[in-house]
C-alpha cells in the first residue's frame, strides 16, 4: 500500500491516543462545565446575599437617622447613635461623649443658612460613621451613627461565603470528575465495543479471505500454462492483487484492534538493534528490488543501534517502509536506506526516487483515498497509520516529505535504548 501524506504529521498521537483523548478531553470538559455551574451558583447566591444584607442594613441605618432626628432626644440617644441640636446659636449634645471629629459644625451651619437636609457617610477611626443634618423647626439637629457593627456582620458573611465558596469549589471539582466519568463512560464503552467488533470480524474473515487469495493464485497459474483468452488471465490477475490488499486491510485491521487492547503503561524495555533490522529487511528485498530494476542501498553504523520496543512491531515499520518505496519505484529508480545515531534518538530514513506523492495528501489518515485516477493512487488501507500507531507508541515520530514524480522521504525516529548496550 503506498502511503500518501503530506509532510506534516499530527504531533505524535496515534489513532489509539487520539480516541483517549478524546474520551478524556469530554470528562474534563463535562467536568468543567458542571464545576463552573457550581462555582457560578455559590458566587450569585454568596453575591446576592451580601447585596441584600448591605442595602438592609443602610436603609435600616437611614430609618433610624430620620427617627432620630425628627424625635431624639440629645441626652439619651439609642446606641451607636449621637444626636446634635444647634439652638438658639448653642449646641446641645449628650452626655456620652462624641466620636472625635463630630458634631460637624460645618454642615451644621450650612443646614442653617439653607434649611435643607444633608447626609454625609463618614469613614474614620477605623470604621464608617453616617450623618444626617437637618432643620427641626427653628433648630437644627444631625445625627451620628457608627455602623461598625454592621460593618462586623458583613465581614462575619463575606468570611462564611468564601469558606462557601471553597467548599463548593472542592464540591464542583469532585461532582465534575463524577458526573465526567458517569457520562463519558457510554462513549469509552462504545469505542471499546467498536474495537472488539473491529478484531472479532477481522480474525474471523482472515481465513476465507487467505483461501480466496490461494485460490485465486491458483486460477491464475493454471491460466497461464494453457490456452487461455488474455482478458481472462488479465481479470484473474486483477483478482489476485484485489484478494492480496483485502487480506492487508484485514490484517491492518487486526493489527490496529490488538494496539488499541494494548496498556497505555506496558513497559517497553527490550533492546531492539534497529540496524539490524534495516539490514535484514534490505536483504530480504534485494532479488526483488534486483528484478524491478531499482538499485537498493544501505548506510548503517558497523556498532548496533539499540532502541527499546518489541522487535516484530518496528521490523514491521522498516519492511512496510521498504515494501512501500519498491512499489512506487520505477526501474532504473534508486532506493537509500540510512540508519544513524545520535546521544538519545535513533533515526531510520527510507528515500525513493519513485512517484512521490501530492503534499496535500493525508497519507496517514486511516483509509484515506488519494488524488488521482490510477488504482495505486486509489488504494484504500491502514498503513502509514498502523506504522504511526507503532512508531508513536515507542515514543518516536514518523515524518514524511516528498512531490509527485520526485520522490518520497520517509524518516522514523526513536529514542536510544539507556544503559549498558
Amino acid at each position: 500500500m503506498r502511503f500518501r501524506r503530506a509532510a506534516t504529521v499530527p504531533s505524535g498521537l496515534s489513532w489509539m491516543a487520539a480516541e483517549r483523548a478524546v474520551v478524556a478531553r469530554a470528562r474534563r470538559r463535562v467536568g468543567l462545565l458542571v464545576g463552573l455551574a457550581v462555582t457560578v451558583l455559590v458566587s450569585l447566591v454568596g453575591a446576592v446575599s451580601y447585596g441584600m444584607l448591605v442595602r438592609g442594613q443602610e436603609r435600616q441605618i437611614q430609618r433610624e437617622l430620620a427617627y432620630n432626628a425628627d424625635r431624639g432626644d440629645p441626652s439619651g440617644p439609642p446606641g451607636c447613635t449621637w444626636i446634635f441640636l444647634l439652638h438658639d446659636g448653642e449646641l446641645v449634645s449628650g452626655a456620652v461623649p462624641a466620636p472625635p471629629g463630630f458634631p460637624r459644625a460645618a454642615s451644621m451651619a450650612a443646614t442653617a443658612a439653607t434649611r435643607t437636609r444633608a447626609t454625609e457617610r463618614i469613614e474614620r477611626n477605623g470604621t464608617v460613621y453616617f450623618v444626617r443634618t437637618e432643620p427641626r423647626g427653628e433648630d437644627v439637629v444631625q445625627t451620628v451613627f457608627d455602623a461598625r457593627y454592621q460593618l462586623a456582620d458583613r465581614r462575619h458573611l463575606l468570611l462564611a461565603l468564601a469558606v462557601a465558596e471553597l467548599v463548593g469549589l472542592l464540591a464542583a471539582v469532585v461532582s465534575g470528575v463524577v458526573v465526567g466519568r458517569l457520562t463519558v463512560a457510554p462513549l469509552a464503552e462504545a469505542l471499546a465495543r467498536q474495537r472488539r467488533f473491529i478484531a472479532d470480524v477481522s480474525h474471523e474473515l482472515r481465513t476465507p479471505i487467505a483461501q480466496l487469495h490461494t485460490r485465486a493464485q491458483v486460477l491464475a497459474r493454471r491460466a497461464g500454462a494453457t490456452e487461455v483468452p488474455a482478458s481472462y488471465r488479465s481479470d484473474l490477475d486483477r483478482l489476485v492483487g484485489t484478494s492480496r490488499r483485502l487480506g492487508e486491510v484485514v490484517n491492518d485491521l487486526l493489527l490496529s484492534a490488538r494496539l488499541a487492547a494494548m496498556p497505555d503503561d506496558r513497559p517497553v524495555t527490550t533492546p531492539v538493534d534497529l540496524a539490524a533490522l534495516a539490514e535484514a529487511a534490505v536483504v530480504a528485498e534485494t532479488d526483488r528490488a534486483a528484478e524491478q530494476g531499482v538499485a537498493l542501498t544501505l548506510s548503517r553504523p558497523d556498532a548496533p543501534v539499540p532502541v527499546p520496543g518489541v522487535e516484530s512491531a518496528l521490523r514491521r515499520v522498516v519492511s512496510e517502509l521498504l515494501t512501500n518505496a519498491l512499489r512506487h519505484t520505477p526501474a532504473a529508480g534508486r532506493i537509500d536506506v540510512t540508519v544513524c545515531r545520535s546521544d538519545a534518538v535513533a533515526e531510520l530514513t527510507v528515500v525513493d526516487t519513485g512517484t512521490g506523492f501530492d503534499p496535500a495528501d493525508r497519507i496517514f489518515d486511516r483509509f484515506y483515498r488519494g488524488v488521482g485516477t490510477g488504482t495505486e493512487k486509489r488504494h484504500t488501507g491502514l498503513g502509514l497509520a498502523l506504522l504511526r500507531e507503532v512508531v508513536t507508541g515507542h515514543g518516536g515520530t514518523i515524518d514524511a516529505s516528498g512531490n509527485p514524480g520526485r520522490g518520497a522521504r520517509f524518516v522514523v525516529r526513536l529514542p536510544v535504548q539507556r544503559g549498558p548496550e
